[in-house]
């Protein structure tokens, strides 16, 4: 393809960076302003479409499967096959771009490093640039670390021994600030995939790893078409055949559980798979089904289970349509931090990842996620005693499994109901996730979890939902946003005596608490919490 005609110039309005001249080149920014000029548009009516789908759900309180797509959900067609490098996904493990991350995500011996710019990256500017600066440096053998708390030095295994990475851009609501063609921000989906793309492609290609993605917040075919669209210009735009690309999609949405196959199928030359993201679902569940009275009320986040009824037909519909279309199927996140102090935590909670991981493995999972590289050795344990020497176990067709309509949505078929407790941890979670946030950090341990943006939207999302339910918890209290205030009041405090009166001030820890109470207790529900969060993030 030839070049296109000059761009309108970039406006990059932010403090430079170390070596930002490096990813921010203009042949690179002539690519993204490419891609704003050609899809922001296409972005801006899908993201129109989800309101009017939101509005049509708060009306009949339902979802059912696209009666205009029947077609092709009947019919007999398959994804593109897997590349060799991402034929094996038995274990990925998931982190953001810093340069600590990169290394030790690349030696932790999965199989797949899911490299985020989503929800575990805070969307600073420096993280948004570094981050890619990081990737080429690992791509080129470029890359090291030196801690300077400890002094230890981290350095790459050899490439065979190194992790296939698979990068995950921005979703798609939301825009980056910091770099502007005319008088509008470009989405932060298309910065992330274009310069990562632009850069990175024909060297994945030399390596024979990629380039690969993860698409997130998907909440249609629509949108996985218009992805498609990105892909089929972006290979033409650097000369790589169509076809190298590949997406894994993920069903962290309750609109998308209901379009797994057209997603599939709008993706087909490009798709990789699915991949379940259990926190973002149950968001999405409390957003869309918010007015829809005491049979939608979910109890405590750890209460939800994938063993939940509605979770489960998720999840078996997710590995069926995955493997009736030659598609990998990859399970959830498994999110809990050793501790280097409490043996006995770490004994429960590597039993719960074994439990987790070997129940996937055995319904037809090919893959799953770890945190922590820790965990890899579990989560492999798990799928190495069913796959054995097989990549995958695509050739399971699970035609077992029949999923209704109401399958989905059936929340009341769990015997679990809200918990004081509950609400004190949502709001502790919460007020400790956003603080770190607001100060670059989108990944974050706490209380041996490791924590990201989905988290928090759970977290603002059940205090919301609770309050607005008017629930009682079994000690015979309301939820009400008096007492939501209360328990904030009373955490605040508690983090105040936990850190000390100079770290305290030094952090961002009322900045945090007034955020949660305000997308918590606003009768108007945000639709991300990253929305007014990012207009409070500073760099």
């Amino acid at each position: 393809m030839s070049a296109p005609a000059p761009s309108p110039l970039a406006i990059v309005d932010a403090e430079p960076l170390p070596r930002q001249d490096e990813v921010l080149t203009d042949a690179a920014l002539a690519f993204v302003a490419e891609l704003h000029r050609r899809f922001t548009p296409r972005r801006d009516e899908l993201l129109a479409r989800r309101a009017e789908r939101r509005a049509e759900i708060a009306r009949t309180s339902t979802l059912d499967f696209l009666p205009d797509t029947a077609q092709i959900r009947e019919g007999d067609w398959k994804v593109a096959p897997a590349p060799a490098a991402l034929n094996d996904r038995r274990v990925e493990i998931t982190g953001p771009t810093d340069r600590k991350m990169t290394i030790n995500a690349l030696n932790s011996g999965a199989k797949v490093w899911l490299a985020d710019f989503e929800d575990a990256s805070a969307p600073t500017w420096e993280n948004v640039v570094l981050g890619q600066r990081n990737l080429i440096d690992a791509y080129t053998r470029r890359i090291d670390f030196t801690d300077p708390a400890s002094g230890k030095t981290y350095a790459l295994k050899p490439a065979e021994e190194l992790a296939t990475v698979v990068m995950r851009p921005r979703g798609w609501h939301l825009d980056e600030r910091h770099l502007r063609f005319g008088d509008r921000p470009v989405p932060g989906a298309l910065v992330d995939f274009g310069l990562y793309f632009f850069h990175n492609a024909k060297r994945l290609i030399e390596l024979g790893k990629g380039p690969y993605f993860y698409l997130p917040k998907t909440e249609s075919h629509l949108e996985a078409r218009l992805w498609n669209e990105i892909f089929v210009f972006a290979q033409d735009y650097v000369g790589i055949p169509q076809g190298t690309v590949r997406a894994t999609v993920l069903i962290e949405t309750i609109t998308a559980a209901y379009e797994m196959e057209e997603i599939l199928y709008e993706l087909r030359d490009h798709a990789a798979g699915l991949n379940a993201g259990r926190w973002d679902y149950l968001f999405s569940i409390v957003k869309n089904f918010r007015d829809g009275g005491e049979k939608f009320v979910l109890p405590d986040r750890n209460a939800v289970t994938m063993t939940a009824p509605f979770m489960r037909a998720y999840t078996e519909l997710l590995v069926r349509t995955c493997h009736k279309r030659g598609a990998h199927a990859i399970g959830g996140m498994a999110a809990f931090i050793p501790s280097r102090r409490d043996a006995e935590v770490n004994k429960v909670a590597f039993e719960k990842v074994k439990a987790d991981k070997d129940r996937e493995a055995a319904d037809g999972f090919d893959g799953s996620w770890v945190a922590h590289p820790d965990l890899v050795p579990i989560a492999m344990a798990s799928f190495d005693a069913v796959l054995g020497e097989k990549p995958n176990q695509k050739e399971r067709l699970r035609e077992d499994v029949s999923v209704a309509p109401g399958d989905l949505i059936a929340i009341d078929s769990l015997d679990a109901r809200p918990t004081y407790q509950g609400l004190v941890s949502a709001v502790q979670v919460g007020i400790r996730y956003i603080e770190a946030w607001l100060r670059g950090l989108g990944a974050v341990a706490i209380f041996n979890l490791m924590e990201d943006a989905a988290t928090a939207e759970i977290s603002r999302s059940q205090i919301w939902q609770w309050i607005n339910a008017g629930v009682v918890f079994e000690n015979g209290q309301e939820a009400t946003p008096e007492l939501a205030r209360r328990i904030a009041a009373e955490e605040l405090a508690a983090i105040r005596a936990e850190v000390g009166e100079e770290a305290f001030a030094a952090g961002k820890w009322q900045q945090a608490h007034d955020l949660l109470l305000t997308v918590s207790l606003d009768e108007d529900y945000a639709d991300f919490l990253t929305l007014p969060a990012y207009e409070q993030l500073r760099g």
